[in-house]
């Protein structure tokens, strides 16, 4: 008897359990029905993409911000450390390749997707022929670039921060200016000289047209003997490169990422407008052409 009585208590219980499921599963709260094949594929590219970017923070420093209000798509590129020239430099070196650099800019440039460009800066200097090639790819992007110099960005990294449409520097961060150095065997002759002549030439013009300091005033910081004890140059602090006419304004992020957005905002209109303007010089066009046709007739 006491047998039936549990069997009839495990049944009643089983069945109760089935009711409750049955009716949680009418208002909605049930156990949770099986993802279809769909979204299951949607969330595997969904991962995929988000392990696709954070490989790319990782090994180049790049990423692009779409999670704001604007809806606007910026690429995120860090030049940090050294610039690496036509040599590979040690392991142990943070560097930043020109040879991954380059491409990435011509395919910002060349995609519909990317809106504008922020470019943070932390670097030492390096190659000047391997700066002098990112910073003219910066220069002639015809979307919106901002940078913003974080920590210092000394030497080669002057035309770096000054090719962007925009410049910012955090208060505490650094410029040193110096006059161009050479690695290797330097042979004592005036073509030498000359030679260093034409490469700081090139430098000095770079920053004199992408910002407003004169070329006298840079090359006298480039010269100068009074502040750094061992080198010939300058070292300018924050406030001191927006003085000295070579960075725009002093801000961080908050204020680069306010800029780059209104930048794409202005970039947009005109385009619109540039595109109203056409198709209504179109129409004119045609009804000239019209006119000029029944009157010949």
């Amino acid at each position: 008897m006491q047998n039936d009585s549990k069997n009839e208590n495990k049944i009643s219980n089983v069945m109760q359990e089935e009711e409750n499921l049955l009716n949680a599963n009418k208002k909605g709260t049930g156990v949770p029905r099986e993802k279809t094949q769909k979204e299951q594929e949607t969330e595997k590219v969904k991962k995929e993409n988000e392990d696709l970017k954070d490989k790319k923070i990782n090994e180049y420093g790049q990423t692009v911000l779409e999670n704001n209000n604007k809806e606007h798509k910026i690429h995120l590129l860090s030049i940090i450390g050294e610039i690496e020239g036509h040599e590979c430099l040690p392991q142990h070196n943070k560097t930043t390749k020109y040879e991954h650099v380059l491409p990435q800019l011509a395919a910002i440039e060349d995609s519909n997707d990317i809106d504008g460009l922020l470019i943070l800066i932390n670097t030492v200097g390096g190659d000047v022929e391997a700066g002098l090639a990112i910073a003219e790819m910066i220069a002639s992007l015809s979307k919106p670039t901002v940078s913003l110099v974080l920590g210092g960005s000394h030497s080669i990294g002057v035309p770096l921060a000054v090719s962007a449409n925009y410049s910012y520097i955090v208060p505490s961060a650094t410029m040193i200016i110096h006059p161009v150095r050479m690695n290797g065997t330097v042979i004592g002759v005036t073509q030498t000289f000359e030679y260093f002549e034409k490469i700081q030439d090139r430098i000095i013009n770079f920053v004199v047209t992408h910002s407003s300091i004169t070329y006298a005033d840079f090359k006298n910081l480039m010269l100068d003997t009074n502040q750094l004890a061992k080198d010939v140059g300058s070292i300018l602090v924050g406030e001191e490169t927006v003085k000295k006419g070579i960075i725009k304004e002093v801000g961080g992020i908050k204020e680069a990422l306010a800029k780059i957005n209104e930048m794409i905002d202005n970039n947009t209109m005109n385009g619109n407008n540039n595109v109203n303007k056409s198709t209504n010089d179109n129409n004119v066009a045609n009804v000239n052409e019209k006119n000029n046709n029944s009157q010949g007739q």
